[in-house]
């Protein structure tokens, strides 16, 4: 799957065992489901799962990996890959944005997305399966970019990836899960919380970054809608309009009480890091006021590449020096039961 600041990757084995003690759980609830990496897992388990994020982008991603099922969709999938494949590069927006005034991918690369965005856009495709050869062009520009793995941290030199020809690749579709057909949504948290679910997982942001701010090419891609953009990262220009409770440390706690007074699910499942704007006296506070008794697993993680290397931009200067190389993942489990 794609690089991703958030992803939980290495914290899923936790996430499912506290999942799978739930005794009877049929439905899941993934209310930030960002790449839908959790999501994914969790189909992969049999549980039928609820995604949603307000993001295009990661919208996109779970329709894909939660509510399109291989069986309705791969083939079609596998034959589209090689058409699209063959086409020749055609430069355009993308290119003039992200390769040109930004440094995301190398310019040849940049024409190929183009073609293949075009392409995706003229077929007029059923949702599913429209999300499905987005993600597959994201995966496929992810695989040749040259960042540190947010859409605004570039490295000193081209990435020896970004040599590489772009090429999609079928997303790893899975059947329909054993306890039914998974669903994506693009609401506002506090809406989505309103989801009946056995089980709601909740992975907020914790900080002050937007996964929109760190992740605006694939919003635009996705979207395709070819905004105005500003600065060298090429930033699409609603980045500075679309502002989340959840980014900031005044309005975090109130926001997320909300969307835990909300949920409609009778166990809660949290990841939050160390580095958030709950520590985690606070967070074990708020959950067992609003839901119900807490139990945490504290977990030791390395922070990922920027942090290590420090931060260039398009011009090869750096700009951000490398900070703390490890943090703390806390699992949070509330139960109203």
């Amino acid at each position: 799957m794609i690089k991703y600041l958030g992803s939980k990757r290495t914290l899923l084995p936790h996430i499912l065992r506290a999942v799978g003690g739930v005794a009877g759980a049929r439905t899941v609830l993934d209310l930030f489901s960002g790449t839908s990496r959790v999501g994914h897992a969790l189909k992969a388990a049999g549980y039928r799962v609820l995604s949603n994020d307000h993001n295009a982008f990661a919208a996109t991603l779970a329709r894909a990996y939660v509510q399109a099922d291989a069986e309705d969709w791969l083939l079609e999938a596998e034959a589209l890959v090689r058409e699209f494949n063959a086409l020749p590069g055609r430069p355009g927006y993308f290119t003039q944005t992200f390769c040109e005034r930004a440094r995301y991918l190398r310019p040849e690369n940049g024409a190929r997305v183009d073609a293949i965005r075009e392409a995706i856009a003229e077929k007029g495709l059923p949702p599913e399966l429209e999300a499905v050869m987005l993600v597959s062009l994201m995966e496929a520009a992810d695989r040749v970019d040259s960042t540190t793995g947010v859409q605004m941290a570039y490295l000193k030199q081209w990435a020896a990836r970004a040599h590489n020809p772009l090429q999609l690749r079928v997303p790893a579709l899975l059947p329909r899960a054993l306890h039914g057909k998974g669903e994506a949504h693009g609401l506002e948290a506090v809406e989505a919380a309103g989801l009946e679910a056995d089980v709601a997982y909740l992975d907020p942001p914790y900080n002050q970054h937007s996964y929109l701010g760190n992740y605006h090419v694939w919003e635009s891609l996705v979207r395709w809608d070819k905004p105005e953009v500003y600065g060298v990262a090429a930033k699409r220009v609603d980045v500075r309009a679309r502002k989340s409770a959840f980014n900031s440390k005044a309005r975090f706690r109130e926001a997320f009480r909300a969307v835990l007074a909300a949920l409609r699910a009778p166990v809660v499942v949290v990841s939050f890091s160390d580095e958030g704007y709950l520590d985690r006296a606070e967070m074990e506070a708020l959950l067992g006021e609003v839901v119900g008794p807490v139990r945490t697993v504290s977990l030791d993680y390395k922070r990922y590449v920027g942090a290590q290397i420090g931060i260039y931009n398009p011009s090869g200067q750096k700009v951000g020096r490398p900070g703390k190389l490890r943090n703390t993942e806390y699992l949070y489990v509330a139960s109203r039961r």
